[in-house]
């Protein structure tokens, strides 16, 4: 699933095509790319016709359109899922496969909602102010993320040192912390030198403050790639995959040599997801009675 700097490249790459355009129409083709819109493909389609795209915003991996006219501002949220693509076409090119929502818009482009797994969608959603942010009242429980200017790492430490849990567990809270997934997690505790079930309690707080900015950094370098990309179901808007999985230190190398020590990287399971570290850099905490 896309997490903070594969939403960030889309992010980024939609922002130029759909800032200040009109929406000409809609065509909503699976029921599925609509079934969290209270209202059904009709009631979306009807909702976003004449309507002026503002912005492209987001928060962790969490998108979202501004979109508004003289009576109505709201917010459309997508959610990717797990093969969700946004791409931006001319009229007049051929429709991908498993293309699932179309936007016209009044340049002659389109907006294209592509999704193989239909895991994925979009709804209409009312904003809220949260702090100094409108967010979409789907989102405003989510904690801000390391590259907004309300996120504060002195108050993520004091917040992880309260809890009792696995550190991998807490840095994947994005009620917490927003946008770290699996991948920027299993990278910022290999740089950390922490294993993903020790206690969070237990950790001190500059080392705890040593693993936010990792997750910051890693984030960050990832972005400058556009993201991490292992199959065709992730790309930019223009079709491109990103390249980050060639930087990758402990994730997805399972059995491959620690680029620090040489120890062959581990993978175990975590939460239904693979977890990998370095059992020499990282090791495993004792068992607890």
């Amino acid at each position: 699933m896309p997490e903070l700097p594969e939403v960030e490249t889309i992010r980024s790459g939609l922002a130029p095509y759909l800032a200040g355009r009109t929406v000409e129409s809609v065509e909503v083709l699976h029921p599925r790319a609509v079934r969290r819109h209270v209202g059904g493909g009709s009631d979306l389609e009807n909702r976003l016709r004449g309507k002026r795209f503002e912005s492209v915003d987001r928060r962790g991996k969490y998108l979202w359109l501004t979109g508004g006219d003289a009576t109505d501002e709201v917010a459309i949220v997508v959610h990717l899922g797990m093969s969700g693509q946004l791409l931006i076409s001319d009229d007049d090119a051929p429709d991908p496969g498993h293309l699932r929502i179309r936007v016209r818009l009044d340049d002659g482009r389109q907006l294209r909602f592509v999704d193989q797994r239909t895991f994925g969608g979009w709804h209409v959603d009312e904003l809220v102010t949260v702090g100094d942010r409108a967010l979409p009242e789907s989102v405003a429980h989510i904690a801000p993320d390391p590259f907004e200017d309300a996120y504060d790492p002195d108050r993520v430490v004091a917040v992880l040192r309260k809890k009792d849990t696995e550190i991998k567990r807490a840095i994947l809270d994005q009620t917490i912390v927003s946008g770290v997934g699996n991948i920027y997690a299993d990278e910022s505790l290999w740089r950390a030198q922490l294993h993903g079930r020790r206690r969070t309690r237990g950790i001190t707080k500059a080392a705890l403050g040593d693993l936010l900015r990792f997750a910051s950094d890693v984030m960050g370098e990832a972005i400058k790639v556009g993201g991490t990309s292992f199959d065709d179901l992730y790309v930019n808007v223009n079709g491109q995959s990103g390249y980050f999985d060639r930087n990758l230190h402990s994730y997805g190398r399972h059995g491959r040599p620690c680029p620090r020590c040489g120890t062959l990287i581990v993978r175990e399971q975590f939460m239904n997801r693979g977890s990998h570290f370095c059992p020499k850099c990282q090791p495993p905490p004792r068992s607890r009675r």
